[in-house]
């Protein structure tokens, strides 16, 4: 009879802690870098520990210089090594953009498949901390537009384990953000193990039969208590949490939309150009002729992001979340 595997009840920013421990022990090539993640443990901790355990060589203090530790990166993924260099908020990533976009993302095609580019670029990224300027940015959409690139953004510690796992594994670059708002928000269940959850799968969070609501990183948990507060109102709410923004699950999100009839799309990025008009135009696309309502778009707001007294307002929260899903739930 097989043993139980062992398991704790971590909080996301441990269950990433855990996911690069889990992976370093397990291959000499990974390697952790970037700005205060050796003896410091990083910003918010999450390489505590890694440094005293795997040695400077492996756990790597750079410089302040976010293009050069993505391109150096860049170097040793493409001779082997499998680099996880973390830049210490998003809105700190865009000197980098250009090595992200014009390198990292074409090695394989530039190269003829001769080179691929193992590498996993963590940044915390959202709002909601009272973080100053440049501290709150969610532009994954940025990215998206990308072709090469994976984008994945957890929204639990069990994911987040495995959705980490699988960007350490997988050939090509991933852009790895991790919703700091819920950093330390709550608890679940991570195996002790190596474990992997599939890149590119949408997972239903919530079965319902009147409307699909699609979300991702810290807006899931405000999404699902909508959703509970809306069943008062005899409103059946699906809430499909996509895990991977690129490439999208088209097909669960096709799916559960074809069930409903109705959908809603909650991110807390800018309205304008963002991942809610990619998923609308998809519905579009591929299940016009199930469609009952227009689709709503509960949002961020088209303005930067503001200081203290308005973080909570440009943040979708329930509320907000309820009034757009009735909306097009009644429609």
């Amino acid at each position: 009879m097989a043993a139980e595997s062992e398991s704790e009840t971590l909080t996301l920013v441990q269950a990433v802690r855990d996911g690069l421990h889990t992976e370093m022990a397990r291959d000499d090539d990974v390697i952790v870098m970037g700005e205060d993640v050796g003896k410091n443990g990083g910003v918010f901790r999450a390489t505590e520990g890694l440094y005293d355990e795997f040695g400077e060589n492996r756990v790597v203090d750079t410089p302040l210089a976010e293009s050069g530790i993505v391109g150096t990166a860049i170097g040793m993924a493409a001779y082997g090594m499998r680099p996880v260099p973390e830049i210490q908020f998003m809105g700190f990533i865009y000197p980098a953009f250009d090595q992200i976009v014009s390198h990292a993302a074409r090695l394989r095609t530039r190269s003829r498949g001769r080179y691929t580019c193992p590498l996993v670029i963590r940044a915390p990224y959202g709002g909601g901390i009272r973080a100053p300027e440049h501290h709150s940015e969610s532009t994954e959409a940025m990215f998206v537009h990308q072709p090469g690139l994976k984008v994945v953004i957890p929204s639990t510690p069990y994911d987040t384990k495995g959705l980490l796992t699988s960007a350490i594994r997988s050939p090509d670059p991933v852009l790895f953000l991790e919703p700091k708002l819920i950093y330390r928000a709550f608890r679940e269940e991570v195996p002790d193990e190596s474990y992997e959850v599939p890149i590119g799968e949408a997972a239903v969070r919530r079965e319902g039969s009147d409307i699909s609501v699609y979300t991702w990183g810290a807006m899931t948990r405000p999404t699902l208590e909508a959703a509970e507060n809306l069943e008062d109102e005899g409103i059946d709410a699906e809430v499909v949490d996509l895990r991977t923004v690129s490439p999208l699950d088209e097909e669960t999100i096709v799916e559960s939309f074809k069930k409903t009839g109705r959908a809603a799309v909650v991110h807390e990025a800018p309205k304008t150009g963002g991942l809610g008009a990619e998923i609308t135009a998809t519905l579009q696309e591929e299940a016009l002729l199930y469609q009952e309502a227009p689709v709503e778009r509960i949002t961020g707001f088209d303005t930067p992001f503001p200081l203290y007294a308005l973080e909570d307002y440009y943040l979708p929260e329930p509320a907000r979340i309820e009034d757009g899903i009735r909306d097009a739930a009644e429609f």
